[in-house]
């Protein structure tokens, strides 16, 4: 699969860096000969081709190469994410069928509690040793007296076999898991070969922030390593850390969630010019403030990429650098756009009753695409609601296309505010967008409550200073209407962000009341 791509690389200039995290450095020879190591201790737990390892991980360079050791000796990576509790964990674990969980000592506990609910029994396997006693052995331990040799290979796998499963959210007991072929890989594949060509093989310095084992740093990591680039990976998002990485270690392409990039650009240090190595930044995973993204060409200058996918199919549309728009030009729609279909993928929208939506109209955004998921593993019944017979994917967003093919996201169908005796929708996404433009206004979130009277309400939550807020509702008012108007607006220091640095929506509607005074 992808790793035939990466080894060939590693067995050339050996000495060259290949992963860096903080003071642990890996040469390309170091990370491919630890590769071998951790496959052959893997294979000494009795793991075969088409199991299924849980990678219940943090960013550091050796989770970096378990996930490359289970794809080597034909194993199914399932990527384990830290936000669940221990109920869910463990339904997840036991849907997954992973019958071994390697984890990195920090979720030793988590970990512990998870297994102990789990109906499957999996073994534990530490990435290195811990200080208490949640684990089976030490994964790190066993793969040192292993032999520095390629294990013997694995079957290649085929179109229909899941050779990577990702959590995606789901209720307790009963969690949606994005099963992937390889195709995406051979996707992924095609890129970096092209990239390889147009410009030196390792040319690039890699940052990767977001988790290794979400869809996101999983991508970052992967287009290092196709091209020969060296990874560096960042342990948690941290703005300070994230600038003197980018300056100090003369990074060069690097993908970020929008909220780390509102911090970046709030970042005191980060002046036009601060990072003169920096030629490309990826955003992703959530939508981008177009107030703010024009602030980011202005400081960064046409390095700024977006992409727009999901769990279930990682690369859906694509706005490169060069097609936004001039950052004097202010009122381009373009800025509100995340770009056009990625090559060999179909884009519709699609109203409630599945009919196609002529442009400019709001509805479904629904994709035809190679890279998506086979569909959630052991689930037929969601499957068969996320993907239609025709191998189209529902994507749960509401959006719309203009005569030229781009698409712009209006909300999340779950994120629709729907409020007012007329049942009006408030498109969260719009709505924040335009908070984005007001003076003072670093970052914003809109949320519906739940109320008797009109269904929801409307509440905003604003990051800034010297913020009138008893100017917001007008304001709002004035520009989208009566519909928006928010009926409380909350001053916070900052959102609350998921592990992979989106804003929790959930956790905004979880805040009591009496949290809200402002």
């Amino acid at each position: 699969m992808y790793l035939e791509r990466i080894l060939p690389q590693w067995e050339q200039d050996e000495e060259r860096d290949a992963i860096i995290d903080g003071a642990v450095r890996f040469t390309r020879g170091q990370s491919r000969r630890l590769l071998f190591q951790i496959g052959h201790a893997l294979r000494e737990q009795g793991l075969g081709p088409g199991d299924g390892v849980g990678l219940f991980l943090t960013n550091r360079a050796e989770s970096a190469l378990v996930v490359l050791a289970v794809h080597l000796i034909g194993c199914r990576a399932v990527m384990l994410p830290p936000e669940p509790g221990p109920g869910e964990l463990a339904g997840l674990i036991d849907q997954s069928g992973a019958r071994t969980v390697v984890v990195d000592p920090a979720h030793g506990q988590q970990a512990l509690r998870a297994a102990e609910r789990c109906t499957s029994s999996p073994a534990l396997l530490s990435l290195g040793a811990a200080t208490d006693s949640f684990t089976d052995a030490d994964l790190l331990a066993l793969a040192a007296h292993q032999p520095e040799h390629r294990p013997e290979p694995a079957p290649e796998p085929g179109p229909d076999d899941a050779v990577t499963v990702f959590y995606t959210g789901g209720t307790l007991g009963k969690p949606k898991l994005a099963a992937h072929s390889r195709n995406p890989y051979d996707a992924i594949a095609a890129i970096a070969e092209m990239m390889r060509a147009e410009r030196s093989t390792g040319a690039d310095r890699v940052l990767a922030i977001t988790l290794l084992t979400h869809t996101s740093g999983h991508l970052t990591m992967l287009h290092a390593f196709m091209t020969g680039s060296p990874l560096l990976v960042l342990p948690e998002w941290d703005a300070d850390a994230a600038f003197t990485t980018l300056r100090d270690e003369k990074i060069t392409a690097t993908m970020l969630v929008p909220p780390m990039l509102y911090q970046l650009l709030d970042h005191p240090d980060c002046t036009p010019g601060a990072l003169p190595s920096l030629r490309q930044i990826t955003l992703g995973a959530a939508p981008v403030a177009p107030e703010r993204l024009r602030q980011a060409v202005e400081m960064f200058g046409p390095i700024i990429a977006q992409g727009y996918g999901q769990t279930e199919c990682a690369g859906i549309v694509t706005m490169p650098p060069q097609e936004l728009p001039d950052p004097a030009d202010h009122d381009s729609p373009l800025w509100r756009s995340c770009g056009r279909p990625f090559p060999g993928t179909q884009v519709q929208i699609r109203g409630e009753d599945g009919e196609v939506l002529p442009q400019g109209e709001a509805g479904e955004v629904c994709s035809l695409n190679p890279m998506r998921m086979l569909g959630y593993w052991n689930d037929p019944e969601r499957t068969a609601v996320a993907v239609d017979a025709d191998g189209w994917l529902r994507t749960g967003d509401i959006g719309y296309l203009d005569a030229d093919g781009y698409l712009y996201l209006v909300d999340r169908a779950k994120d629709i505010i729907v409020t007012g005796e007329a049942g009006g929708n408030v498109y969260s996404r719009l709505l924040e967008d335009f908070l984005h433009t007001l003076p003072g206004v670093r970052h914003a979130a809109a949320v519906g409550i739940p109320d008797e009277a009109v269904g929801e309400r409307v509440r905003l939550f604003l990051v800034g200073e010297d913020i009138d807020l008893d100017a917001v509702p007008a304001a709002v008012t004035a520009e989208l209407g009566t519909t928006y108007t928010p009926h409380d607006v909350v001053l916070v220091p900052e959102l609350p962000t998921t592990p992979i640095g989106k804003v929790d929506k959930k956790a905004l509607r979880a805040l009591p009341e009496p949290a809200l005074a402002r």
